[in-house]
C-alpha cells in the first residue's frame, strides 16, 4: 500500500471531489511565470522563425509581387506565397473555399496575409517582411455596413429567418408602435498571449504542431489539406492558452498551416508568433452589427410583435458568421415572450478582416437588440423599463400563464426561472429605494447624472451545429491507484482541465491530487469539437465521467467475483473499496484488478441528447437548457465631458449544481467586465482607406482594474439546478455571464435620459464611449428644447 493510500484510508471525505471550492490547476503557475505556454516551450535545434507580409491595399488585384529584396535580407531561409501550398490554399472552417492560407492574385481587406518569411530567427523575419515591393491595381471597397442594404448586397453566407405568427399584422394591428436602428460594436479579444504556432517536422508525412488553438482537431483538419496529406500524419498538441474567448477557435489556423508547410519543407522546426499588431490587424474579431427594429405593444407596455433585421460586418469571408449570426437571432428574444416575431439576419460581406467566434458568438448582439426594444417601448408609455421587462418575460415552466413559453425558433422554455433570479436580485441590491435616491440626487446635482439598471440574461446551452455536440475522453488507472485524464477540451484559463479532473476524482473517490492532468492531444482524444459554445465542462465532463465508470465497473465485477459477494455490495468509499464486510485501498484493488488482467483503460464518449434543429424552417430545439443571471449597475456621468464611473454593480447568477463555485464565480466577474468593456470602451476604428487604426494597447481601450465598479457584488443563486442531466446537474458558466454587462450600457442610458427628465428614449449605441455619451447627451438636450 502506497504512503497516499495509507494517509487517506480512514477520510470521510475526498479533497478535491465535485461541488468543492478549488484553486485552478495552475493558478499558482499563473502568477508565479513557471506555466509554459508555447513560447516558453525549449526550441528544437535549428528552429526557423515565421513572419506574415500583410497587404497594404484594402481590395485590389496584385499586378506584381517583388520579394527579391526579402528572399535576400539577412537570415532569410525562405518566402512562402500561395503557390508554395502543397495541398489545398483553403482554411475555410466551414468548407466555403473563401479563405486562402495566403492571398493569390488579389487581396480583401488592408492586412491580409500574402506572404510568409522563414528566417532563422523572429527579428530577421520581421525585418524582412518590410522590404517587400508590392504593386497593387485598386478596386472597389466597403468596410461599414451603415449604407449597405441587408436585403440586396453581398452576402457570405445564406441568412437565417425566424418567424411565429404574423408579425406585420401584429405590429401594424397594435395600439401603438415604433421603429429604430441600433449600431453594436465589434470587440478585439486581446487575449494576454497571441496566437503562436510551433510545427516539428517527423518521418514519412508526420509534423507534430504547438498550437494555441480551441480546436485542435480543426488545426489538425487545416493542416492536412494545406500539405495535401491524411489527418492522421498532423499531431496537434496544447497544454494551455493565455486566453482565447473564441479568437483562437479557427484563426489559429492559419499560423499552424504556415509553420507546417515551412517546417515540412525545410527539415527544420518553425515557430511563428506575430507581435501584437500584426496580430490584431490580420485576425478576426467579434462582429459588429446595425440592428433594425419595430414593435407594436399597448399602452401597457405589453409586446404584441416584434420585428428585427441583424445585419452584421462580416469581413471578406465567412469563417463562422453564418452560426454567430444566426445565434443572435436564437437571442434576439432575450427573456421575454414575442407573441409573434420575425427576425432575419444579414452576415453582410466587407472588406475587412474575417469576423469571427467571440464569448457569447452572437448571443450578447441578439440580447442587446433586444434590451433596446424593451427600452425603447418603457419610455414609449412612460415606465420605468424594468417594470416593462417583467411584463413581458416568459412564463414559468408549468405553462400556467398562457403559453407565453415558444422561442421564435418553436422550442419550449422549459426550465424558465428568471421570475425569481431578477426578484431575489431587486431585493438584494434595494433597486427601488435607490431608484428614489437616484432621482432626489439627479434633481439636485447640476452636472453629475446617476443612472440605475437591471437586466436579465437567458442564454441557451448547446453548440447550434448539433454534430458538434459530443466529446471524448481517454482515462488510464495505473497500478499505484493515480489516474491519467485526457479529453478534447482546451484549457484557456477557464478551469475546465481542474473541473474535469474533479468529476474523475468524485467517480473514482480519490483525492484530486491522485489525478494527472495532461495536454489535450489529437494523438490521444479523436475528432474532438472546439471548446466553445460554454459547453466545455458539460462535454468533455460526461465523456470523462463515462470512460470512469467504465472502469469502475469493470473493478466492481472484478471485485464481486474474486471475493464472492454481490456486485452491490462493492461500494467506492473515500480513496478506498468496501468490499463486502472488508475495506481495500482504490490502489490495492487496482493492483490486483492489474494482475488478473482487468483493462484499466477506457474511451469515454458523450453526445447531447434532445437537441435537433432544422436551419431551413428555423424550427428546433437547438439547446439543451438555458443558463439565467441578472445584474444590476449604478453609474455617474459628467454631463458636461461624458466621462463615467461605474458605482456599483449586483450580480445574481445560477450555475446549477456549481462543479467548482470558486471558478464560476472568477467566470462571472470577468465575463462581466469584459462584456462591460465591449458596451463602453472597445471601439474599432476604420479609417477611409479601409485600414484598422485600432490595432494596439495605444489605440484600443480595454476595461482596467480601476474600471471595475467601486461596489461589485456577486452571488451564485445556490437553490437551482440544471433541469436536464448535465453533469452533476451543473450548468455553463463560459458565456451566460458576458452579457450581464449590459446593466451598466443601460445604466448609462438612464443617467443620460435624466438631461430631458426621462421623455426622451437615449438610443444610447454601443460602444458608449465617452465621447458617445456626450453626443447623445448634447441631442437629448438639443430635443427636449425643441420641445420633441
Amino acid at each position: 500500500m502506497n504512503k497516499h493510500a495509507t494517509a487517506s484510508l480512514k477520510a470521510e471525505k475526498i479533497v478535491g471531489g465535485v461541488a468543492t471550492d478549488q484553486r485552478h490547476d495552475s493558478a499558482h503557475k499563473h502568477v508565479s511565470g513557471t506555466a509554459v505556454y508555447i513560447d516558453d516551450m525549449p526550441e528544437p535545434a535549428g528552429t526557423l522563425h515565421g513572419c506574415l507580409g500583410l497587404s497594404a491595399a484594402t481590395h485590389a488585384t496584385i499586378v506584381e509581387m517583388d520579394l527579391s529584396a526579402v528572399r535576400t535580407a539577412p537570415g532569410v531561409v525562405d518566402v512562402l506565397t500561395a503557390k508554395d501550398v502543397p495541398g489545398e490554399n483553403d482554411i475555410s472552417p466551414t468548407g466555403r473555399h473563401d479563405e486562402p492560407v495566403l492571398a493569390e492574385g488579389k487581396v480583401e481587406f488592408h492586412g491580409q496575409p500574402i506572404f510568409c518569411v522563414i528566417a532563422e530567427t523572429r527579428e530577421q523575419a520581421r525585418r524582412a517582411t518590410r522590404l517587400a515591393k508590392v504593386e497593387y491595381k485598386a478596386l472597389p471597397f466597403v468596410t461599414d455596413i451603415s449604407d449597405l442594404d441587408p436585403r440586396k448586397d453581398k452576402l457570405v453566407t445564406p441568412p437565417l429567418t425566424l418567424k411565429r405568427g404574423d408579425a406585420a399584422a401584429a405590429i401594424r394591428q397594435a395600439p401603438r408602435r415604433l421603429k429604430g436602428k441600433m449600431r453594436v460594436g465589434g470587440q478585439e479579444h486581446f487575449y494576454l498571449e497571441g496566437h503562436i504556432a510551433m510545427a516539428v517536422p517527423g518521418e514519412d508525412q508526420d509534423v507534430t504542431i504547438y498550437s494555441s488553438t480551441q480546436h485542435p482537431s480543426e488545426v489538425q483538419h487545416m493542416v492536412s489539406h494545406a500539405l495535401g496529406v491524411p489527418s492522421n500524419a498532423i499531431t496537434v498538441e496544447i497544454r494551455r492558452m493565455g486566453g482565447g474567448f473564441g479568437g483562437k477557435e479557427t484563426q489559429g489556423n492559419q499560423f499552424a498551416a504556415l509553420a507546417a508547410i515551412a517546417a515540412k519543407k525545410h527539415h527544420r522546426a518553425v515557430k511563428i508568433r506575430p507581435d501584437r499588431d500584426d496580430d490584431m490587424i490580420a485576425t478576426g474579431k467579434r462582429h459588429d452589427f446595425l440592428v433594425d427594429y419595430e414593435v407594436g405593444f399597448d399602452d401597457e407596455g405589453n409586446i404584441l410583435g416584434v420585428d428585427f433585421m441583424f445585419a452584421a460586418r462580416c469581413g471578406f469571408s465567412s469563417d463562422l458568421s453564418g452560426p454567430v449570426t444566426d445565434r443572435a437571432l436564437f437571442h434576439c428574444d432575450n427573456t421575454y415572450f414575442w407573441p409573434t416575431v420575425h427576425a432575419q439576419s444579414a452576415p453582410l460581406y466587407t472588406n475587412t478582416v474575417s469576423n469571427t467566434a467571440f464569448r457569447g458568438f452572437g448571443g450578447p448582439q441578439g440580447m442587446v437588440g433586444a434590451e433596446r426594444v424593451i427600452d425603447e417601448v418603457a419610455f414609449a408609455v412612460g415606465k420605468d423599463p424594468l417594470e416593462i421587462r417583467k411584463k413581458n418575460f416568459y412564463g414559468t415552466s408549468d405553462d400556467s400563464e398562457g403559453g407565453r413559453n415558444l422561442t421564435p425558433y418553436h422550442q419550449t422554455v422549459e426550465d424558465n426561472i428568471i421570475q425569481r433570479i431578477v426578484g431575489e436580485l431587486e431585493e438584494s441590491a434595494s433597486y427601488a429605494r435607490r431608484r428614489r435616491e437616484i432621482s432626489a440626487f439627479n434633481a439636485n446635482s447640476r452636472f453629475i447624472k446617476r443612472g440605475l439598471a437591471l437586466t436579465p440574461v437567458k442564454f441557451g446551452i448547446s453548440f447550434t451545429a448539433t454534430h458538434y455536440n459530443q466529446a471524448g475522453a481517454l482515462v488510464h488507472v495505473y497500478t499505484d491507484g493515480s489516474v491519467h485524464l485526457n479529453h478534447g477540451g482546451t484549457e484557456m484559463g477557464q478551469g475546465l482541465y481542474l473541473k474535469v479532473a474533479q468529476v474523475v476524482a468524485e467517480e473514482f473517490q480519490i483525492d484530486l491530487d491522485q489525478v494527472k492532468i495532461t495536454a489535450t492531444t489529437t494523438g490521444k482524444v479523436p475528432n474532438t469539437s472546439a471548446t466553445a459554445a460554454s459547453s466545455g465542462s458539460d462535454l468533455n465532463g460526461m465523456a470523462a465521467q463515462n470512460g470512469a465508470r467504465q472502469i469502475k465497473d469493470r473493478l466492481i465485477d472484478f471485485a464481486a467475483e474474486k471475493y464472492q459477494v454481490p456486485h452491490d455490495q462493492v461500494v467506492f468509499l473515500p480513496n478506498r473499496v468496501r468490499v463486502g464486510n472488508q475495506e481495500i485501498a482504490f490502489a490495492d484493488l487496482v493492483k490486483q484488478a492489474y494482475m488478473a488482467r482487468i483493462q484499466l483503460s477506457a474511451a469515454g464518449f458523450y453526445k447531447t441528447p434532445k437537441i435537433h434543429w432544422n436551419r431551413d424552417k428555423g424550427q428546433g430545439r437547438p439547446f439543451y437548457y438555458f443558463a439565467y443571471g441578472a445584474s444590476c449597475s449604478e453609474v455617474s456621468i459628467d454631463t458636461l465631458t461624458g466621462e463615467y464611473v461605474v458605482e456599483r454593480t449586483d450580480i445574481l447568477h445560477e450555475t446549477g449544481r456549481s462543479l467548482n463555485r470558486a471558478i464560476d464565480l472568477g467566470q462571472i466577474e470577468g465575463g462581466f467586465i469584459q462584456g462591460m468593456g465591449w458596451l463602453t470602451t472597445e471601439e474599432l476604428w476604420w479609417d477611409d482607406k479601409g485600414r484598422l487604426r485600432t490595432h494596439a494597447p495605444s489605440t484600443y481601450k480595454i476595461p482596467l482594474a480601476s474600471d471595475r465598479p467601486k461596489i461589485f457584488n456577486v452571488t451564485l443563486a445556490d437553490w437551482p439546478e440544471a433541469s436536464e442531466p448535465t453533469i452533476h446537474r451543473s450548468k455553463a458558466v463560459g458565456e451566460p455571464p458576458f452579457p450581464l454587462g449590459m446593466s451598466v450600457l443601460h445604466a448609462l442610458s438612464d443617467a443620460v435620459a435624466s438631461v430631458a427628465d426621462h421623455k426622451i428614449c437615449p438610443r444610447l449605441d454601443a460602444p458608449a464611449t465617452p465621447e458617445r455619451v456626450l453626443m447623445t447627451i448634447e441631442r437629448l438636450k438639443k430635443a427636449a428644447r425643441a420641445g420633441v
